[in-house]
């Protein structure tokens, strides 16, 4: 049995999320297609997160094995010819040590979501970003992200099918910055609550419109309906893994 580490983007608009189901394609079906046409297998693909419908990925880190061992760059050629018609690539093939676990392996999960604040809506950008129109206060946001930051119990930004054991959960950073038309926010913690990063997003951008939210009273407050609302899925983007180092140094 061989382990192998792959690291994919999607275009998540026509999928149902990462989980594989019967209502519709998903990336863990779509990439399970992709290995069972080349090798005849259909493993198992475990990722990093199991984002949403219509959210999108950089660089999602995921795992599988096979009974036979091939070449990594074998295998994600192969892949990608299968994928040729589908909007999943894998950048990225590598044989890992069997006790590396793609999500519990992980000790860091990078987000980012995309505002773009103008009077015109997008086009080509359409399904990439969230279009909010009217101006949005940058200092405003900045001052209630900063007290997102640390450990928290976060059920007021937790959706309502949340599976979660718990909702305290601890947000290492969050960044806002603007780049021209764009708004962008940056979240990174070990683990979140489903939709908790749409949630925040949802509630700063109604902070940055003038709406009186405190941080600190949605905390207290521990309701779902003290937040603001959730921010669609179109705007995020899962852009990373982190993975510790062992005596072998990272696991690739």
């Amino acid at each position: 049995m061989t382990r192998y580490k792959i690291t994919v983007e999607y275009d998540g608009t026509d999928l149902i999320g990462w989980q594989e189901n019967r209502q519709g394609p998903s990336v863990q079906s779509i990439l399970r297609d992709a290995v069972e046409k080349f090798c005849g297998a259909r493993p198992d693909i475990v990722a990093a997160g199991r984002t949403d419908a219509g959210v999108h990925a950089i660089a999602m880190v995921a795992h599988f094995d096979l009974d036979e061992q091939k070449n990594p760059e074998t295998v994600m050629r192969a892949m990608n010819f299968y994928l040729s018609d589908s909007p999943v690539s894998v950048l990225s093939c590598d044989i890992v040590p069997d006790d590396f676990h793609a999500r519990f392996s992980c000790v860091r999960r990078n987000y980012r979501y995309v505002v773009l604040n103008r009077g015109a809506r997008p086009v080509l950008e359409k399904n990439r970003v969230w279009w909010v129109p009217r101006k949005l206060n940058m200092s405003a946001m900045r001052c209630a992200a900063e007290k997102l930051v640390g450990h928290h119990d976060f059920t007021s930004f937790r959706a309502s099918e949340c599976q979660a054991k718990s909702p305290i959960k601890t947000l290492d950073s969050c960044t806002i910055k603007r780049s021209g038309e764009y708004i962008i926010f940056e979240f990174s913690a070990r683990s979140f609550l489903h939709h908790q990063v749409r949630n925040m997003v949802g509630t700063l951008v109604e902070i940055g419109l003038g709406k009186p939210y405190d941080i600190d009273e949605i905390f207290a407050a521990k309701n779902r309906s003290a937040a603001g609302p959730t921010a669609p899925a179109s705007g995020l983007f899962f852009v990373s893994a982190d993975y510790a180092t062992d005596d072998c140094g990272e696991h690739k």
